[in-house]
């Protein structure tokens, strides 16, 4: 992943010192004595602080739309909607119905030789909690992380991307207004704050953004010993299987790929697809993206990308990929000039090879890559052979080779028959794995990412310890021989 298309750009080294340190340090430290005087909030108190985030997603709902778009140039309203205030709005809603069950200490099972002794689980605040959030996803990639960090118990510093100005603005004003500074602290500014912010010592920090800053951001932390998250991305593949109909598959294919144009975590980045079918999926694209978006420019629903640079690191890899051999395909119904809004075309690139970039960034755009393969295990060797992704869409009704792919590859998640839908379920973890992220959050994987797991042992008055403590004789022997074994 090329540092271009980093959502942060970040100089960790220790000779950088920028001027705003005294602030963020006294910020962390107003929330590190708040936590220490005040303790963890109890139940009531989460709930409160879970609605007031609720009504900052829905009574500001416009705002934001016109926030995200501004940023991008043009965002779809109806994605932002979607993607961010009702996504968010979900995982707070499930946050609130289930947080007092999640709260409750747990039962721990005993070994037989130690019962009567009990053993409990609790879930401990850890403290304060360091979020950084990206551009592509502006609001729900901080919005989640923040209310699953409250709903555990911890306070929270924020620290949106400086290439969504507006959107970053919005929520320090709304945090602000609804949340003290020692409760939620939203922090904007650029690389400079977030150098600093990295390198303060938290209890925690959560990072969503590329693989090459999240290598930065845990350097920064380990000096700390402070625990890290990474929500990374990578290269997330399609595998369309032998006997897929591609007729009713495109449609998914396309629209996650097209999504806030290409600009999503989760997008699929390059597709496998049988040799024999590859006619009948470019056909079956062009046609989908053209019934999806029968304009580009002129049309609100089809988003920007988000900067100058990002668009230009795209053409960039596309004229790579055209030089070193590969066939451009690009889909634009009626041939109108994109460059001024900073749009793309949805695109395909045939015959990419390996010496080519897109085959080894992420493409982060309406762009993707279609390989064939003469057998499923090509394309499973392939995948094998390369950074473990994000995630993994199988289009396809053969339920072995769904599963043979399923069982031999490993990605952050997957869907079948789908791409994109793992993502809104709350009951299922959203991480990565290797290069792709560390952590995973959502529903009660989030809640325990942000606790802390505090075991407890309960000694009975009447117990058995007493033969494991010297003087050692016949008894401690034939004791600890029989729970050996021979």
């Amino acid at each position: 992943m090329a540092l271009v298309q980093e959502n942060h750009t970040l100089d960790l080294s220790p000779e950088s010192s920028p001027k705003t340190t005294p602030s963020l340090h006294e910020i962390l430290e107003k929330q590190r004595t708040a936590f220490r005087l005040a303790g963890a909030p109890d139940l009531a108190h989460r709930l409160a602080s879970l609605e007031k985030i609720q009504r900052i997603l829905i009574d500001h709902k416009d705002a934001w739309a016109k926030a995200i778009s501004e940023d991008f140039g043009n965002r779809s309203r109806h994605e932002t909607l979607m993607a961010e205030i009702f996504t968010s709005v979900t995982s707070v809603k499930h946050c609130r119905k289930h947080l007092a069950k999640w709260m409750r200490p747990k039962k721990a099972p005993i070994a037989m030789q130690f019962k009567p002794g009990r053993g409990k689980i609790f879930y401990q605040a850890l403290g304060v909690v360091g979020i950084i959030a990206p551009w592509n996803y502006p609001l729900q990639l901080a919005i989640i992380p923040v209310a699953q960090a409250l709903a555990a118990g911890n306070r929270v510093m924020l620290k949106p991307s400086e290439l969504t100005p507006r959107t970053s603005e919005l929520l320090k004003q709304t945090f602000a207004d609804n949340f003290s500074e020692d409760e939620v602290a939203v922090i904007t500014g650029g690389p400079d704050i977030g150098a600093t912010f990295s390198t303060l010592p938290f209890d925690h920090l959560f990072y969503t953004g590329s693989t090459n800053v999240g290598r930065l951001v845990m350097q920064a932390a380990a000096r700390n010993l402070t625990p890290v998250t990474l929500e990374l991305g990578g290269k997330s593949p399609v595998v369309v299987g032998e006997d897929c109909n591609i007729d009713k598959a495109i449609g998914s294919i396309t629209g996650g790929k097209l999504l806030n144009a290409g600009q999503t975590c989760v997008a699929p980045d390059y597709a496998f697809v049988p040799a024999a079918k590859l006619d009948t999926f470019v056909k079956a694209f062009e046609t989908t993206a053209a019934k999806l978006y029968p304009t580009l420019a002129g049309n609100e629903q089809y988003t920007s990308i988000v900067a100058d640079r990002h668009y230009q690191r795209i053409r960039g890899l596309l004229d790579d990929a055209k030089a070193k051999g590969a066939k451009i395909l690009e889909f634009n119904p009626k041939n109108e000039d994109l460059a001024a809004q900073r749009k793309i075309a949805p695109t395909l690139v045939l015959d990419a090879t390996e010496d080519m970039k897109i085959m080894h960034e992420e493409i982060f755009g309406p762009v993707m890559p279609v390989l064939t393969y003469k057998t499923e295990d090509e394309a499973v060797e392939y995948i094998n052979a390369h950074p473990r992704p994000l995630a993994l869409y199988y289009f396809g009704d053969n339920a072995e080779a769904r599963d043979n792919v399923l069982a031999r590859t490993t990605s952050g998640g997957a869907c079948v028959n789908e791409t994109l839908f793992h993502v809104a379920q709350e009951e299922l973890p959203f991480g990565g794995v290797g290069p792709s992220g560390s952590g995973a959050y959502h529903g009660l994987t989030g809640f325990k990412t942000f606790s802390h797991e505090k075991s407890v042992f309960y000694q009975s008055r009447i117990n058995g310890v007493w033969m494991f403590r010297p003087p050692y004789g016949r008894l401690f022997n034939m004791v600890i021989k029989t729970l050996i074994g021979k």
